[in-house]
């Protein structure tokens, strides 16, 4: 599914005549619900209204210290923007690159597809009473893009060449390009009234109350710790089709922690009511106790068709020891990931082999025709080895089914390409021709990273290379990766099943130098750019489909990252007897959001609260 960093990405059909407004937008023209449908499948349209849900915010954040999501300094609260600030069109857990009207009640494409016009539902209201006006969404629109909002929002809309309102009801955005999706992003930007701060500049609303105009309002808080937000019983949008059914508790309240050991003991003894493990050792060890052999707390996996995590150290190629390729993917060579797998893991995992793993993008063996499209055209700017060689894979650390390689081979295949980069052992390290040692600093959030740290550093070891791991707190970590201070850190990538413009985020060369990015790698590569460019104007399927394989490959051969590790299933609990669900589970989902939106409170906690 195509998310925006700050909320799920929201509506029309490409494929639709122009010249009519639609009530829903799908990039290649499959729109599953038609007008005037009553409720997405996977919702109980009659669910009750009432009770409480409390979860735990994860643990990069610990703390809050802004209600403000949108600049770059301070780190926002969780849940604030799916229950707070809505968005001109909505996503579902169903279809990838459709959405449907929101706060829009319908959107018209023009016809040389350079501009789309919403028309905003009358019925939308801000938290304050007050209409949401296109003079809301154009003074949204220009904030965000401003210096005043976090830079990443200037280059999710670099395409949009602005708003124009046409009346109280009527706006227009102009597009640089054609891009079947540009609607689906400027559909996504949140919207803020112009109330909100009083006149004061973006980056100076930091405490004020948010006025949105979603479901929930913020409620009781106690500051940088927990955070509660309270269903608003005048919210506007409860009838909407893509409404019915969702979002149906009172409260929801979130709880933060400063590591997971705290939380997970806290969520024994009842302090919340829902968690997700990402650990597979407190999976396996630490989920367990007398609440969970007597059924009062639910523990399970449960299945999904997303697209495959990627996970992974990134190395941040801005630092000179980091630039050369041959040193990344020595480096990757020393992790034994079949031990940790078997010794760490408890076989819970499947080894991450590039950016869109398990998905229909996924490079293959050597270059498809499919791929060959858009590689043939910058042949130039891409080493041979792309076209002769197949795509880079992790290395088998125990011995290797087909190569019947070990890890001593892999080591000594590490010391070669380092050689050839420049890097020899000397004196008890791996130096450079000036004589400096080869160092690098892990720095992480959590010490759970610290099981494979501790034998990826023994192997690193056995190269002269020495590996420091630091845990910081989570708010001074996201500011160091806001201004790319750091050398190596630990990165997760939710899969998706239609990636798009977020990847000129990832990695695409401007974002390589834009504090507060999501280009931590710092690639900055010519021919990266142009496949970029390919994937976000990809008119169909199947241009999407190539032009991706093709980014994926040029990616893989760049050793960017190590690959980690991914699951085909969420593992959650959550305390027994309080909750209800659809008995149909969506195709793509969050545990969280899907929770948030479609769940509701049983009987007895409607009784309690």
């Amino acid at each position: 599914m195509r998310f925006i960093p700050f909320i799920f990405t929201s509506l029309l059909t490409f494929a639709l005549p122009s010249c009519f407004a639609a009530h829903a937008y799908a990039q290649f023209g499959d729109v599953k619900y038609p007008v005037g449908f009553d409720h997405f499948d996977y919702v109980n349209p009659s669910a009750p209204k009432g009770g409480e849900i409390a979860l735990v915010a994860p643990s990069v954040a610990s703390s809050f210290d802004k209600y403000n999501p949108f600049t770059l300094k301070g780190t926002a609260p969780p849940g604030i923007n799916l229950l707070v600030f809505e968005t001109l069109l909505v996503s579902n857990f169903e279809e990838p690159t459709t959405a449907y009207g929101l706060l829009a009640q319908d959107v018209l494409l023009s016809p040389d597809k350079l501009s789309v016009t919403f028309t905003l539902n009358p019925r939308a209201k801000f938290h304050n009473s007050q209409p949401v006006t296109t003079a809301d969404v154009k003074h949204s629109f220009d904030k965000l893009v401003s210096d005043e909002a976090a830079p990443q929002f200037r280059s999710i809309f670099t395409d949009i060449k602005g708003a124009t309102v046409l009346s109280p009801s009527q706006i227009r955005f102009d597009f640089k390009r054609v891009n079947a999706e540009l609607p689906l992003i400027v559909g996504s930007m949140p919207v803020f009234s112009k109330s909100w701060g009083q006149g004061k500049p973006l980056n100076k609303i930091i405490t004020d109350d948010p006025i949105g105009s979603g479901p929930y309002k913020i409620g009781k808080v106690d500051f940088g710790r927990d955070i509660e937000y309270v269903r608003d019983p005048n919210y506007w949008g409860q009838s909407l089709a893509v409404r019915k059914g969702s979002y149906n508790f009172d409260r929801i309240l979130y709880k933060l922690y400063k590591d997971n050991t705290a939380q997970l003991e806290a969520f024994k003894a009842g302090e919340f009511d829902f968690i997700q493990s990402f650990i597979s050792r407190e999976w396996a060890r630490a989920f367990k106790g007398k609440a969970f052999e007597d059924g009062r707390i639910t523990k399970t996996e449960l299945k999904h068709s997303n697209a495959g995590d990627f996970q992974g150290f990134i190395f941040n190629t801005r630092l000179s020891k980091f630039k050369d390729p041959r040193v990344r993917r020595a480096i990757g060579l020393a992790m034994d990931y079949e031990w940790m797998n078997r010794q760490i893991f408890y076989m819970a995992y499947t080894r991450v082999r590039g950016y869109f793993v398990g998905s229909d993008f996924e490079a293959m063996g050597l270059p498809s025709k499919e791929e060959l499209v858009y590689l043939e055209p910058i042949k130039e700017k891409l080493d041979k080895s792309i076209f002769t060689d197949p795509v880079p894979v992790p290395p088998v650390t125990q011995i290797d089914p087909v190569s019947g390689e070990t890890l001593r081979d892999h080591l000594r295949l590490a010391k070669s390409l380092l050689e050839q980069a420049g890097w020899r052992y000397s004196n008890g390290a791996l130096r450079n021709a000036k004589g400096e040692p080869f160092t690098m600093e892990f720095v992480d959030a959590s010490a759970s990273m610290g099981r494979v740290v501790t034998p990826f550093a023994k192997n690193l070891e056995k190269l002269g290379i020495e590996l420091n791991y630091r845990v910081v707190d989570a708010a001074v970590l996201q500011k160091r990766m806001d201004v790319y201070d750091f050398e190596v850190i630990s990165e997760r990538t939710l899969g998706s099943d239609a990636p798009g413009a977020e990847l000129v985020q990832r990695f695409g060369s401007k974002s390589a130098d834009t504090e507060g990015g999501a280009n931590y790698m710092g690639v900055k590569d010519s021919a990266v750019d142009a496949l970029l460019e390919r994937v976000i104007s990809a008119q169909n399927k199947e241009e999407l489909r190539g032009s991706l394989k093709a980014l994926d490959r040029v990616l893989r051969h760049g050793y960017y990252a190590v690959p980690h590790w991914y699951s085909s299933v969420h593992r959650v609990a959550w305390r027994n007897g309080l909750f209800e669900r659809s008995e149909i589970n969506p195709r793509y989902f969050q545990p969280e959001p899907w929770i948030l939106t479609t769940w509701w409170a049983s009987q007895a906690n409607l009784k309690a609260h």
